[in-house]
């Protein structure tokens, strides 16, 4: 939730609060105002976001003009948002919703991540959006990284032991991190998502089906305990070496400490045959 609540005034918080207990404004309802004035007083320097397919918005006039268009948007295609999940530690937040969008066939919906870093006065220094184009448009739109490999990067427990089966194209590793009635949302959304450890199972002898795993470069790992969301660079699929591609998955402990749920958002376009 990255606006600062202080920066509206009355009449706009009404409009843009979820509720009277929420720490600051959504992304999505902050852009729905319009107005850029509160959202650019939310950084603690020059505005920076990075989106899926506008790419790199910097400066304050450009990023007037990216709140402008965005929230002419979200009217002409009545955009509905739904909330999923929010991790917060003290440097940086993730807020992933659900939006419901007018499209050409009709009402489609639309996974969306937004990571926002802060700076230790609680002002943003920078905004990441992560999304699959696939739901908008039935096409992927290759996305170049966004950040780059920190080796330093560790994910721990469950986490750790499903990256590492990924990586090594180790189907049934991938399914023993997760809770027999877990799931998992490809970044197309509700229509892929699968659930308990037959569909699962299925799920990554489909992935691993080009020879092998897929070891991605780790960027970033935001953890509260509860759950770890870590920002990539998809590099290779198996057999086949991509050029860096950057997503974020979101992955949710269960009470047993293994993978409750797991959430992907990236546009990568694997090299398999093409699914029923």
């Amino acid at each position: 939730m990255p606006w600062l609540l202080e920066l509206f005034n009355a009449e706009a918080l009404e409009r843009v609060r979820s509720s009277p207990e929420a720490p600051a404004v959504p992304y999505f309802a902050g852009l729905e105002a319009g107005e850029a004035e509160p959202l650019i007083r939310s950084f603690a320097g020059e505005p920076e976001l990075h989106h899926p397919v506008r790419g790199r918005v910097k400066g304050a006039r450009a990023f007037e003009r990216f709140v402008t268009e965005t929230s002419a948007w979200i009217a002409d295609r009545h955009v509905s948002v739904e909330p999923v999940d929010l991790i917060l530690t003290d440097r940086r937040g993730i807020e992933e919703v659900v939006l419901s969008v007018d499209g050409d066939a009709g009402r489609v919906e639309l996974p969306v991540a937004v990571v926002a870093d802060r700076h230790e006065d609680g002002r943003l220094t920078e905004l990441r959006v992560y999304f699959s184009t696939w739901p908008l448009t039935g096409r992927h739109a290759i996305r170049p990284p966004v950040l780059q490999l920190d080796p330093e990067v560790e994910e721990r427990d469950v986490v750790g032991e499903y990256q590492r089966a990924l990586a090594a194209g180790d189907a049934e590793g991938c399914v023993a991190a997760f809770e027999p009635d877990a799931s998992v949302r490809e970044p197309a959304g509700d229509a892929y998502v699968h659930r308990g450890h037959d569909e699962i199972r299925s799920l990554f002898e489909t992935f691993f089906s080009n020879g092998g795993g897929i070891p991605l470069e780790h960027c970033t790992a935001t953890d509260d305990g509860r759950a770890c969301a870590l920002e990539y660079n998809v590099v290779r699929w198996g057999r086949t070496e991509l050029p860096p591609e950057a997503g974020i998955a979101v992955y949710v402990r269960g009470e047993s400490g293994r993978l409750a749920a797991a959430r992907i958002y990236d546009d990568s376009d694997p090299p398999l045959e093409p699914r029923p």
